[in-house]
């Protein structure tokens, strides 16, 4: 079936990032048609530097082939390179209903968030995802929790659209890993990690092994010396047992035996260890990529043109439903 999903070029990804959505994708295109998508048009609903968003969108598709998307299986392109996006938006956008919008979560928090950039792309940011999704009549999104109301906007849309004007649109589902669809920050581990908070508070893919062995060291733990999974007394040793496990591919219990009666600080040496060596291939890509920006933008060309097919094909029949053409 064809899947799709996507991240903001807004720099500095994390391992939030990596463990709740990319590393599904890896799986899923082998043995599904993948749309990956760079969504630019997303990132500008919040403060951004114009100088600064082409690097991170050659950063962004850096974590993607170094996390092992391959573009001759799946699709990778940069949203704004396919028009059809913007298009599509503005026509669901006259469907969708403004209590739908205005129950929106994330846009309540990035209106806190950001009290002085406050603007009507953010409001409508959901519509924009419901045309990305359903651009490619994509049947699955593999997505953190964040995004599950989005992806149910994007079924009453579809299901909204195909009753009004004649069915078109599939009804995606989410596809959410069962362990780790929220990683939570290393400061506060009652609250997602996120890029836009103190650095200390995350691990960036790219960051160095002095950075990711300083920041595990200093993350926040719990009360006691028991290395315990139990998010409601533990919540902070209970993040990092979730990252261990990840990395690892290991269950939580058995790092829990492992580390009995062993202390915190054994157990983040061994956690940024892991770390640093799961890393790695992402900073040797990063590297060899500064000096390959001709492939990125050939391969991200290519992958535009595929996905314009797709997008063209679809909109035809859309303004054809609706009456545009």
């Amino acid at each position: 079936m064809r899947i799709f999903s996507g991240i903001r070029p807004t720099g500095g990804l994390h391992i939030g990032n990596y463990l709740g959505a990319i590393k599904q994708w890896i799986a899923l295109q082998e043995t599904n048609e993948c749309v990956f998508c760079i969504v630019d048009l997303h990132a500008i609903t919040t403060p951004y530097e114009p100088k600064e968003l082409q690097k991170n969108i050659l950063e962004t598709t850096a974590v993607y082939l170094a996390a092992g998307i391959n573009p001759e299986k799946s699709i990778i392109f940069v949203q704004s390179d396919v028009k059809e996006h913007a298009e599509l938006a503005w026509l669901l956008g006259t469907i969708c209903p403004m209590g739908e919008l205005s129950r929106m979560t994330q846009f309540k928090d990035k209106s806190r968030q950001h009290k002085d950039y406050v603007n009507a792309g953010l409001f409508t940011y959901p519509v924009l995802m419901a045309a990305d999704i359903l651009l490619y009549r994509s049947k699955a999104v593999p997505v953190g929790k964040d995004q599950e109301q989005h992806v149910e906007l994007a079924r009453t849309i579809a299901k909204k659209f195909n009753q009004k004007f004649g069915k078109i649109f599939p009804e995606p589902e989410t596809i959410t890993p069962k362990v780790g669809a929220k990683i939570m920050s290393l400061t506060d581990p009652k609250r997602k990690m996120s890029k836009s908070d103190d650095p200390k508070s995350y691990i960036s893919l790219f960051d160095s092994p002095e950075a990711i062995t300083k920041k595990i060291m200093s993350a926040t733990t719990d009360s006691g010396k028991d290395i315990t999974y139990n998010v409601t007394k533990k919540p902070g040793i209970s993040n990092l047992l979730t990252i261990y496990s990840l990395l690892t591919d290991r269950p939580v219990e058995d790092i829990q035996r492992e580390f009995h009666k062993k202390s915190y600080a054994d157990f983040k040496k061994s956690l940024a260890k892991i770390l640093i060596d799961y890393l790695e291939p992402f900073r040797r890509k990063q590297v060899e990529l500064q000096t390959r920006d001709v492939y990125i933008k050939e391969m991200l060309n290519k992958g535009a043109s595929r996905a314009k097919t797709i997008a063209e094909t679809t909109m035809k029949e859309v303004r054809e439903k609706m009456g545009l053409s």
